[in-house]
């Protein structure tokens, strides 16, 4: 049951509850018309008090496309916390004007400290380099709406797995099924974290591989997963410049990969993947934000206890 529940991280959903999401997901691709009035009167709150223009319009879009409405900010400095107001009294604040809260937070654990005080679900729209569970859906409905399954895929990540938060939930949520298995690509300076290993292998674990250049391994993949080089995240700019660029995904780089992989990306792009790919068939990222919208629907849809047909 995942009504009145909060979504904080990846964990927070078992299989069979992503099985649950996705397949309402899928439903509503086919006939979104079905679910337009599904949240009349019905009110979203949208709290992000970091700059983001995909996720905070996909989740108002959602709102919206199930007859609800949107209250919220989308920067901190238009909010109270800019005159000090705490996060726990803004989660309660705004708890009592709506009927469930999308947040992003630029500090990592400010979803789970909101989610100890909310009155009303709580989605995590990304905290810090942590989490971000609902890209994990959109991803995941990516995957099923094109390979048809989340079972043995090789999934190469590349770029920033570093500070990367979508790179560490999907990473976790795919290991949660069958026998798939993972190529970790970035330069010896953003390689995963050890923590988030740790999180999502176990210790003798070995269906993952860290290798620092795309072209050895691309041939191999299922999917490649594509990341930007997060300039918001280094304290020093130097070491930005020096890595930004390092993965240029090229038609050149393309031809070595299988008919049937697919290229997803979070956006923003910035230059880890040339316009040239955009019309290949296989890249997936413009597709990838209009499931966006369709995943967080249906994760609205679940965690209210909407009922529909």
């Amino acid at each position: 049951m995942l009504k009145g529940r909060n979504l904080i991280n990846p964990d927070d959903l078992n299989v069979d509850e992503i099985y649950e999401i996705i397949e309402l997901a899928r439903k509503i691709v086919k006939s979104p018309h079905n679910y337009s009035n599904v949240c009349n009167g019905r009110i979203l709150g949208t709290l992000f008090f970091e700059p983001s223009t995909r996720t905070r319009l996909s989740f108002e879009a959602a709102m919206l496309r199930l007859g609800g409405g949107i209250v919220g900010f989308s920067e901190s400095a238009s909010s109270s916390t800019s005159k000090g107001e705490s996060l726990i009294d803004t989660i309660r604040t705004v708890g009592a004007y709506s009927d469930i809260i999308a947040m992003r937070h630029p500090k990592e654990g400010s979803a789970q400290l909101a989610g100890n005080y909310t009155s009303v679900p709580l989605i995590n729209a990304g905290d810090g380099g942590h989490y971000h569970p609902t890209q994990t859906l959109t991803d995941l409905l990516t995957i099923m709406e094109s390979k048809g399954t989340f079972d043995n895929l090789v999934v190469g990540l590349c770029g920033d797995l570093k500070f990367g938060r979508t790179v560490h939930s999907l990473l976790k949520t795919m290991n949660k099924f069958k026998k798939n298995k993972f190529v970790l690509i970035s330069p010896e300076e953003l390689q995963i974290p050890n923590y988030v290993k740790t999180l999502a292998f176990d210790e003798n674990s070995n269906n993952y591989v860290e290798v620092e250049k795309l072209e050895d391994v691309i041939d191999q993949l299922d999917i490649l997963y594509m990341t930007r080089v997060q300039k918001e995240r280094f304290f020093n700019e130097a070491d930005y410049v020096r890595l930004k660029d390092s993965y240029i995904l090229s038609p050149r780089k393309m031809k070595k990969a299988k008919d049937d992989m697919i290229v997803l990306h979070p956006l923003p792009r910035v230059n880890e993947i040339s316009v040239e790919v955009d019309n290949d068939p296989r890249a997936m990222y413009f597709k990838q934000v209009k499931y966006g919208m369709y995943a967080r629907m249906a994760l609205i849809i679940k965690l209210m206890g909407v009922e529909v047909c």
